[in-house]
């Protein structure tokens, strides 16, 4: 139901009506009675509860979009815009990879009404008890249909419902490898898997890549060599390189491992992007990939709900007996409302949004950074940078001008690996906002750091 308590603050004292309603609205929202993503009562509503023109109305929710205190469009109605993270920081954050706002979509409005009916049709107290780790049929069920572009049909269960990617991967990695064992990864890959790593005591080593991703005749020899307990990947939109394997390489990735018998962990956050998913490694090793989807990259990071598809039914339930010796259980919520939009087909529409938004956002950052590496549909770009831009110097220039950059060694397993940035085209709420801000990338990087003397 459309907001409407914040009328009463309406001043009629002196000056325009339509700023008496503009300035009403700016404190309700400053003062925290309304919050990002509520609904505003049309505006002939407000000008007869007011008694006013209907233009004058108009006027007062024009210049409060001109503001950037709501958005909306004819049809679809008007709520209070969020506030950008860049505007309560004051860097702009290219380092955090989430994906962007779906285009047409208004998140916060979606989130309220799932959760809302979650409420109305399940037990509050059922819904806040503790529940099995692993996931209930139904969430398993949904969990399926997540995995299945890409793997085909996945029996619920084989699928383990985890709070998060993380959590998934620290629980498979501790299942398979002990203090010392050594795990075979990208040179660059996703910091999460070093943090785990160094918390379990395991040897990364580092497997030659191109293009494409690990080459198969190194993947091979480092297997014989190091005896490793498992093989981690990502093999679409790889993170940082946003490099993805071709449907050959994964057939390949799949015969080394199968030949080899390593089980191989395919973190697949960002595989449900493509409008055409490729087939996942494990659609040709089904019996030795654990293979992780999450939600966080392709609908919302606060949503915490990853999915795995276990190689078989005794993987799975191992996974969760371990899961429910560290995170135990998903919040019950976010689970029901995840399972609910994949149920309804609104986790199909949010995907699309974000993959719409994302296809723009790339298209602006080819244009600004030519030299960007990256799928039309990622949320995320690769650039290599120079030499005489070392990270720690990059990352200080860029945060004296207002941004946040993440530079190669944070995702850097092996020393000697490539410089460069991934920026992560999602954090901007306003694609505006975006653009600056690659602007301003471009320009440290055309000029030299301070200090640095040119012969």
């Amino acid at each position: 139901m459309p907001a409407t308590l914040w009328l009463r603050r309406v001043d009629r004292g002196g000056g325009p009506i339509y700023l008496a309603i503009l300035r009403a609205l700016e404190a309700a929202i400053a003062d925290g009675e309304l919050q990002a993503g509520e609904q505003l009562p049309p505006q002939r509503a407000v000008a007869a509860a007011l008694g006013v023109d209907f233009t004058t109305v108009t006027r007062a929710y024009a210049a409060a979009r001109a503001r950037g205190l709501v958005e909306g469009a004819v049809g679809r109605g008007t709520y209070v815009a969020g506030r950008a993270a860049e505007d309560e920081a004051g860097l702009v954050d290219l380092s955090m990879n989430l994906p962007p706002p779906p285009k047409g979509l208004n998140l916060g409005k979606l989130l309220k009404e799932t959760a809302g009916a979650v409420l109305d049709r399940t037990d509050p107290q059922a819904l806040m008890a503790y529940h099995p780790p692993g996931g209930s049929l139904a969430q398993r069920a949904a969990g399926a249909v997540w995995l299945a572009p890409g793997q085909g049909e996945v029996s619920p269960d084989r699928v383990v419902v985890t709070p998060g990617a993380q959590a998934a991967l620290a629980a498979i990695l501790a299942m398979l490898a002990r203090r010392g064992d050594a795990v075979i990864v990208e040179p660059l890959t996703f910091p999460g898997v070093r943090s785990v790593a160094a918390l379990l005591g395991l040897r990364l080593v580092a497997c030659p890549v191109d293009d494409e991703g690990f080459d198969p005749e190194s993947l091979a020899r480092l297997c014989a060599e190091h005896a490793p307990r498992a093989i981690y990947c990502i093999p679409t939109h790889q993170n940082p390189t946003a490099a993805t394997m071709g449907e050959g390489r994964r057939r390949e990735i799949a015969a080394v491992a199968r030949a080899a018998k390593v089980p191989i962990i395919e973190d697949d956050a960002y595989g449900r992007l493509p409008s055409t998913p490729l087939p996942a490694i494990a659609a040709f090793a089904p019996e030795l990939v654990w293979r992780l989807a999450t939600t966080a990259k392709a609908l919302s990071p606060g949503l915490r709900i990853a999915y795995v598809a276990a190689p078989d039914l005794a993987a799975a339930q191992r996974l969760a007996e371990a899961l429910r010796a560290t995170t135990l259980m998903p919040a019950p919520l976010g689970a029901a409302i995840v399972t609910a939009w994949i149920r309804e087909g609104t986790a199909d529409k949010v995907l699309a949004a974000v993959r719409a938004e994302a296809v723009e956002r790339q298209a602006l950052a080819r244009q600004i950074l030519p030299a960007a590496q990256g799928s039309p549909e990622a949320i995320h770009i690769w650039l290599d940078t120079p030499d005489h831009w070392p990270g720690e110097r990059l990352r200080d220039t860029a945060q004296s001008r207002g941004l946040s950059l993440v530079t190669a060694d944070a995702f850097a397993t092996t020393p000697g690996t490539r410089a460069g940035l991934r920026i992560s085209l999602g954090g901007p709420t306003k694609q505006s906002v975006l653009a600056q801000a690659l602007r301003g990338v471009a320009a440290i990087l055309s000029g030299e750091p301070a200090g640095r003397m040119v012969v």
